[in-house]
């Protein structure tokens, strides 16, 4: 008989179970208690019972664990001196969604050099996840790939869904299941209905196949998750975090299509929105910025010995002291804000 399977997979590599991970690397109390916590926290933020303002922040994507850490521990001192007005969020994603190609992100490609070993990936990923948390630091991520979550999401206190897949079922169903609140993108070129359909698919419940705490292939059945909003990161069309465009519980993405692709405009975007916040608009729940140790990006080459630390190697981000001066700002600003 002809091949008819697996004609275009030239190899399978067994990866360890989510379960003996977790053994291996296990969830701690102090982590524990920053997850739990902070999910409580963004859920009141959602529901009008908290009035400070999140604040998700931190690089375009994790490539270095050291300077990862390093901006972690700067994060958490700010973290704790303005966490009267701001709910201080840092972006830990791993999994970076390409238009064509490009890395793919810690997990995927963990060593930068194209041996995709994703084992190793996961392990890197979960160990930073409990480092941060166990500083008392809550994480956020995108959620991408569908198995994924089996490995991390103990750890992730808030996770988005990225504007190439608000639109894909599997990552609505996948987003019923979740344990935290969810942030929807609107599509890449503007479109809020996808998000707002993803948002209101995903508070129902859903049946479909996924994997167990085992890795085996299973009948996933979820109850919905109803702590979901909007996040606005602007289309094709340019910006949408006017006042005119932002409705009923938002963050808003400084970067991407809002800051028109230039991230030296995050600063105008942030505080844009952090008038109209102050000015009294309460459907403003947040706002994202992409900030690393050092401003701008680099890029990957085969020479990792020439990358700059602190760097980012995918969007170009913020530099630290630009970062503490926006939060500082907000703080500020938040104390004569005419939200009640």
């Amino acid at each position: 008989m002809r091949v008819t399977q697996d004609i275009h997979v030239s190899r399978l590599v067994p990866l360890i179970a989510p379960c003996d991970l977790k053994a291996e690397l296990p969830m701690t109390e102090p982590a524990n208690e920053t997850v739990a916590a902070a999910r409580e926290a963004i859920i009141r933020i959602l529901r009008g019972e908290d009035r400070r303002l999140i604040v998700v922040v931190g690089p375009c994507s994790i490539h270095d664990e050291r300077a990862g850490m390093e901006y972690a521990r700067r994060l958490q001192g700010l973290a704790r001196e303005l966490s009267d007005r701001l709910l201080i969020v840092m972006r830990l994603y791993f999994e970076k969604p390409r238009t064509t190609l490009g890395w793919k992100g810690l997990i995927n490609d963990p060593f930068l050099d194209g041996t995709f070993d994703m084992e190793t990936g996961l392990r890197k990923v979960r160990r930073l996840l409990i480092d941060v948390a166990e500083m008392g630091l809550p994480a956020a991520t995108e959620m991408l790939d569908p198995i994924t979550p089996q490995y991390t999401a103990d750890l992730i206190s808030w996770a988005s869904i990225g504007a190439r897949t608000t639109e894909s079922q599997t990552h609505r169903q996948m987003a019923s299941g979740l344990s935290m609140p969810i942030g929807y993108k609107n599509a890449t070129n503007g479109d809020l209905m996808a998000a707002i359909n993803a948002m209101q698919a995903a508070r129902s419940p859903h049946t479909f196949l996924g994997i167990d705490g085992a890795g085996r292939t299973c009948v996933v059945h979820t109850t919905g998750n109803p702590f979901g909003h909007i996040i606005l990161r602007g289309g094709h069309d340019g910006p949408n975090y006017d006042s005119a465009c932002v409705a009923d519980a938002v963050m808003i993405d400084c970067s991407h299509a809002n800051s028109r692709k230039n991230y030296l405009f995050q600063a105008r975007v942030f505080h844009d929105v952090l008038r109209q916040r102050a000015e009294g608009n309460p459907a403003i729940i947040g706002m994202m910025v992409e900030s690393n140790l050092e401003a701008g990006n680099q890029p990957l080459t085969g020479d990792l010995a020439s990358l700059r630390y602190g760097v980012s190697i995918t969007d170009a981000c913020l530099g630290w002291d630009d970062t503490a001066d926006l939060l500082r700002a907000a703080h500020e600003a938040l104390g004569v804000s005419k939200v009640a």
